[in-house]
């Protein structure tokens, strides 16, 4: 270069700012935003988990049954009419009882499948059924034959039979029920909760049937008790069989979930297990107490359940994860920011992509162990390894022990605040958001007196007198 250039270019250089912090700054935001990109692929692993559990759950309860439906002792009347062109009509007259109790028992166990298990059940349900025929319309011209009456009971799902359904009158004879021919299958119809696929695709009643020749008749009363054994699995739905009626169900699962048409009036939650209580009202029924078929399938909206839901879905609390993932990707790039700040070293942007990367691996981790472990272990092992990871990481980056340490505290607290947020649940949101309040204004703080243009600052003024002329 020649002489005469050499002040041109030094003139030059002294104006060209340095690199700016502040340009830097908005490149590690669009890299933090452009890295969870990859928490969409993690979703789909997520879904495509769950709906391979949730297959295993339908395979494994449609061997013991699946989710039962029950409905308890309901009065059917054979009878003949004619019908409005004088041609003979039969059909099925059916009468609720004025008062049905029910009591139900259940204990439970956990049917295993590669990594997937299903909670299934063993029930004991006894139905009480106080019938009062008096009053009841017989229609215009029409003629109830008691000689042929029934009591019918209905099942979702028969293969769950554990022992034979018995009735037991009121002389204390008991008889064994037998398919109900005459009424065939009833679909119910959607009770408006939200039910997973295995609920919806199980929801056609069989009947089974006693004869009560002599003990049914115009104007009689008389109580009668069936007693069912049936296994299941997930779920166990009790129908509003009575014009009242009233249920007592208890078992050993601790983590029942009571949903269906009617929730109980009392419910409590021992060490050992749950019990819980229905009373369901005629006026709140809503289904006339005698009537066609069309009763028994409108008696799908007086549904009382119980759900055997796992004590923590693992699939469920990753999802949950999941959506903190920009909040964990965006603090800790800001965490690495913040170190450039304070050491003066500058980290490459293909530096914050690989840190990216880790976080999303996190997830991965989490989700493949919480399948073998359960969820809080798995969090723990992926949070243990995830930070030492891009803790040491910091270290060799800044080539400092100091700021490894300082990264692995900073980066320990903010998966404990994670792990918090996923526990807290109704206070998550107050809790994140006071939490990312907090970090912003500690990057304020840090960065108050940054040169975010990069730009040179000025030459100090001269001080003293005046060179001499």
């Amino acid at each position: 270069m020649s002489a005469p250039l050499q002040p041109l270019f030094s003139l030059i250089k002294q104006g060209m700012p340095k690199r700016s912090m502040g340009i830097k700054l908005i490149v590690v935001c669009s890299l933090a935003l452009l890295m969870t990109i990859p928490s969409f692929f993690v979703d789909s692993l997520i879904d495509d988990r769950t709906h391979r559990a949730a297959a295993v759950a339908t395979e494994i309860g449609g061997l013991v049954g699946g989710p039962e439906n029950f409905l308890g002792p309901t009065l059917a009347v054979p009878y003949h009419d004619m019908d409005a062109q004088g041609k003979p009509e039969n059909g099925l007259y059916l009468v609720a009882p004025a008062t049905g109790d029910v009591v139900v028992t259940t204990t439970t166990q956990e049917r295993h499948r590669s990594l997937f298990k299903v909670p299934v059940y063993q029930a004991d349900i006894t139905f009480h059924a106080a019938f009062d025929l008096s009053g009841i319309p017989h229609g215009s011209g029409a003629v109830l034959d008691w000689d042929r009456a029934t009591i019918v009971v209905g099942a979702a799902d028969a293969r769950g039979a554990l022992a034979d359904a018995t009735l037991t009158s009121g002389g204390g004879s008991v008889k064994t029920f037998i398919p109900a021919t005459s009424l065939g299958t009833v679909t119910v119809p959607d009770t408006g909760v939200p039910e997973s696929s295995a609920v919806r695709d199980n929801k056609d009643l069989k009947f089974f049937e006693v004869p009560v020749t002599g003990l049914a008749k115009a104007d009689a009363k008389f109580d009668v008790t069936a007693k069912m054994k049936f296994s299941g699995a997930q779920r166990l739905v009790v129908e509003a069989y009575g014009k009242t009626t009233t249920v007592a169900m208890n078992g050993d699962w601790r983590n029942p979930s009571f949903d269906g048409y009617f929730l109980p009036v009392k419910r409590s939650m021992p060490g050992n297990g749950f019990e819980a209580s229905w009373a369901v009202p005629f006026i709140a029924r809503g289904v006339p107490a005698e009537g066609d078929t069309n009763m028994l399938a409108n008696l799908g909206h007086t549904a009382m359940a119980v759900s055997f839901v796992e004590m923590v879905d693992p699939y469920q609390s990753v999802t949950r994860a999941l959506k903190y993932s920009p909040l964990f990707i965006f603090l800790i790039f800001l965490s690495y920011f913040l170190f450039e700040v304070t050491t003066g070293k500058r980290v490459h942007p293909a530096q914050y992509v690989l840190i990216g990367i880790a976080q999303t691996i996190f997830f991965v981790l989490l989700l493949s162990i919480a399948e073998r472990i359960g969820f809080d272990f798995a969090f723990i092992l992926s949070a243990i390894a995830t930070v030492g990871l891009i803790s040491i990481y910091a270290k060799w980056t800044f080539d400092s022990r100091a700021q490894g340490l300082r990264a692995l505290a900073i980066f320990s607290l903010l998966y404990g605040l994670i792990y918090i947020l996923l526990r807290l649940e109704d206070q998550a949101l107050l809790v994140g958001s006071i939490a990312s309040f907090v970090a912003i204004a500690a990057a304020m703080y840090f960065t108050r007196s940054m040169n975010w243009y990069g730009e040179q600052a000025p030459p100090p003024a001269p001080t003293g007198p005046p060179p001499a002329v």
